[in-house]
C-alpha cells in the first residue's frame, strides 16, 4: 500500500527527512514514535501529499504520486492536529461538503452512518463553533472516513480526546483495519499506540532506527527500547 525509497525533504537548509526506505503492505497497522522535531509529521504529510518531497519516490497502491495525485488523494484520509473543519457549519453541513468534494454515493445515509460511528448523531444539525475539542476531534475522524478511505494517515490524533472519545477512535481504528484498511498513527501515546499496531517504526533525526512486528515485542519493552534507539541516534 505504501512504498518510499529515498524519500528525502529538506526545508531551507535543514534536512528533516534523510533517505527513509519503507514499505507497507495493505491492511497493516503502523504505529510512529519518536521525540518531538524527529520529522515524524514530515514524513506523514509527504506520504500523503500535503508535502512534496524533494527526493525520492513514493508509490500509493501502486500508483506514483507524481504522476497520480488526484487519484491517490481519493484513496486517503487524513487526522491531524488541524480539524479542517468549518466553525459556521453544522456537523452535517461539513460533511456534506466533503462528500460532495469526494463524489460519496448515498452521501446522506453515509453521514448519519459515520456521525453514529463517533457518537455524534443527536449533534449533527448544530454548528462545529458549539462544540468541546473532543467533540470537533470526533467530527474530524467521521470527516477522515467519510469516504471510506483504503488508507488513513493519523497525526497525534489522541491529542485533545477524553477517555470516552479515545474509546471511540480505538473502535473506529480496529473496524477499519479488521477491513484491510491500512493505518498509519503518529503518536506519542506508547499504551495505545503498541495496542493498536502490528508493526512499530521509531523515527529519530529523519531516520527509521527502529522497524519491528508487535509480536517481536512485550509492551514493558517497548519504552526502554525506544530510549536505548533514541539515545544511541543522538
Amino acid at each position: 500500500m505504501i512504498k518510499a525509497e529515498g524519500l528525502t525533504k529538506t526545508i531551507g537548509h535543514k534536512q528533516i527527512l534523510r533517505g527513509i526506505d519503507l514499505h507497507i503492505p495493505e491492511g497493516r497497522f503502523v504505529t510512529v514514535f519518536g521525540p518531538n522535531g524527529a520529522g515524524k509529521s514530515t514524513l506523514l504529510k509527504t506520504l500523503a501529499l500535503i508535502s512534496k518531497p524533494t527526493s525520492g519516490n513514493i508509490l500509493i497502491n501502486g500508483l506514483d504520486i507524481r504522476k497520480n495525485a488526484d487519484v491517490i488523494r481519493q484513496q486517503i484520509g487524513v487526522i491531524s492536529h488541524q480539524t479542517f473543519l468549518y466553525d459556521n457549519l453544522t456537523a452535517r453541513e461539513n460533511l456534506s461538503f466533503y462528500g460532495q468534494m469526494y463524489r460519496v454515493p448515498q452521501l446522506k445515509d453515509r453521514i448519519f452512518d459515520v456521525l453514529s460511528e463517533v457518537g455524534l448523531e443527536i449533534s449533527l444539525n448544530e454548528p462545529v463553533r458549539t462544540f468541546s475539542r473532543g467533540m470537533q476531534q470526533r467530527l474530524a475522524i467521521a470527516r477522515a472516513i467519510l469516504h471510506d478511505p483504503a488508507l488513513l494517515f493519523l497525526d497525534e490524533p489522541y491529542t485533545g480526546l477524553d477517555p470516552h472519545a479515545i474509546q471511540i477512535l480505538n473502535s473506529v481504528l480496529r473496524r477499519l483495519n479488521l477491513d484491510r484498511r491500512t493505518v498509519f498513527l503518529i503518536t506519542h501515546n506508547f499504551e495505545e499506540g503498541f495496542e493498536m499496531s502490528d508493526r512499530v517504526l521509531f523515527v529519530v533525526k529523519g531516520r527509521i532506527v527502529y522497524d519491528g512486528q508487535k509480536q517481536e515485542l512485550k509492551k514493558d519493552e517497548l519504552r526502554n527500547l525506544y530510549l536505548r534507539k533514541v539515545e544511541g541516534a543522538a
